[in-house]
């Protein structure tokens, strides 16, 4: 009897298309209080020149998602999701370091987002990426009237964050 474990499936990061909607609206509905509507997903694959939406798959098994949004010289993360049973794999931190990277590549200055004042995790998370808190929305949030934090990264273009994404996207 042999006991060599299986090889971890390999993570693939792509761009989302037509076919992922569906699957991607699920994702959304589970991870947030706030789901977008399906259509708003179609509408960012079909119909939006400045999205930029991407999907992790794991195994073949969709298991993360994120929409950037090109907005002049700034990429904008508006949402960014991974599914419950895939959460603290460093899918996340890939996902968000080659979207960042990407936007980088087309001439993307800064970056910006807002989360949940609740959302410590993702806080941390995009710290470490060099994201720093710009300010506060008040009652952001329609469900619970929960404050956002607006994080912004500045110096998308500086030698020290393609250095940062680049070993987050390979981890």
């Amino acid at each position: 009897m042999n006991d060599v474990p299986e090889p971890e499936p390999h993570l693939v990061i792509r761009r989302m298309e037509l076919e992922d909607v569906t699957r991607v609206h699920a994702l959304d509905t589970a991870s947030f209080s706030l789901p977008w509507p399906e259509r708003s997903f179609r509408y960012e694959v079909q119909d939006n020149p400045n999205s930029r939406p991407w999907v992790a798959e794991l195994g073949g098994q969709l298991v993360g998602m994120m929409v950037i949004w090109i907005i002049v010289d700034e990429a904008h993360v508006g949402t960014i999701a991974v599914e419950r049973d895939f959460r603290n794999r460093g899918i996340g931190r890939r996902l968000l370091a080659h979207g960042l990277l990407a936007a980088r590549r087309e001439g993307m200055t800064a970056s910006l987002l807002e989360v949940r004042r609740s959302n410590l995790a993702a806080q941390h998370l995009y710290e470490e990426f060099g994201f720093t808190i710009a300010g506060i929305r008040p009652r952001y949030y329609r469900d619970n009237n929960e404050d956002a934090v607006l994080m912004n990264l500045v110096d998308l273009q500086a030698e020290s964050t393609r250095l940062r994404l680049e070993a987050a996207e390979e981890e």
